[in-house]
């Protein structure tokens, strides 16, 4: 059963969200909010797996009750689903910089959002890395990498921990890793864990967005 916290603060949006997954087998919605605030109350009160966030509401935005709430959870933290009416929108990506697994469009279909938070739910950390990395590369375009990121810490990797980080920038899958490198999917597991442990990256979808700051990866590239 996977646990869902709806964010959204307007009520319409936010009850059809409700309702929807309430009808779908395997999906339990343990809480909702409003705004940010309520949702970082909200995800320390009932711990779910996943929290569906809109990103524009008033006072405290998604993307600040994403960073909070990572902060503060226990392990394992529940995975960030960002909603967004815009597919290429910097606050989208300044969510997967705070440690959000993924995003969807409001326009999405019910089968699409089922299927997200089942995958998201599953253990998939990011549920679309093609159109994330589209996105990455559409922002990044304008602001270039940042070779003094906090979060650029690369020296601490070894040679092949730092091959991975590049190949996961390239939206490649663990499996399509062990083949490119020649090693097995168990292997690249246990570099991708070592990798993000080292840089303290929440989700795979903050490791992208790392590559990419880093110039380990250039848009178009």
């Amino acid at each position: 059963m996977v646990r869902v916290l709806v964010v959204d603060d307007q009520f319409l949006i936010r009850a059809g969200l409700v309702g929807l997954l309430e009808a779908a087998p395997g999906i339990e919605v343990v809480g909702e909010a409003g705004d940010g605030a309520e949702a970082v109350d909200r995800a320390a009160e009932t711990r779910p797996d996943v929290i569906l966030m809109d990103i524009r509401m008033p006072g405290m935005s998604g993307i600040t009750a994403t960073r909070r709430i990572l902060a503060q959870a226990a392990d394992p933290p529940p995975r960030v689903l960002i909603l967004t009416t815009f597919d290429l929108d910097e606050y989208v990506y300044q969510a997967l910089q705070a440690g959000a697994s993924g995003f969807l469009l409001k326009d999405c279909g019910p089968d699409r959002l089922l299927a997200a938070v089942a995958a998201v739910g599953g253990g998939d950390m990011l549920f679309s890395p093609s159109v994330t990395r589209r996105l990455i590369e559409a922002f990044t375009r304008q602001v270039g990498p940042d070779a003094e990121s906090p979060a650029r810490e690369l020296k601490t990797l070894t040679s092949r921990e730092t091959q991975v980080l590049q190949l996961i920038g390239r939206g490649l899958s663990n499996d399509e890793i062990a083949g490119r490198l020649h090693i097995s999917a168990a292997t690249v597991k246990t570099h991708v864990n070592r990798t993000m442990s080292k840089l303290n990256l929440a989700s795979r979808a903050q490791a992208v967005v790392t590559a990419y700051e880093t110039g380990l990866v250039l848009p178009g590239g």
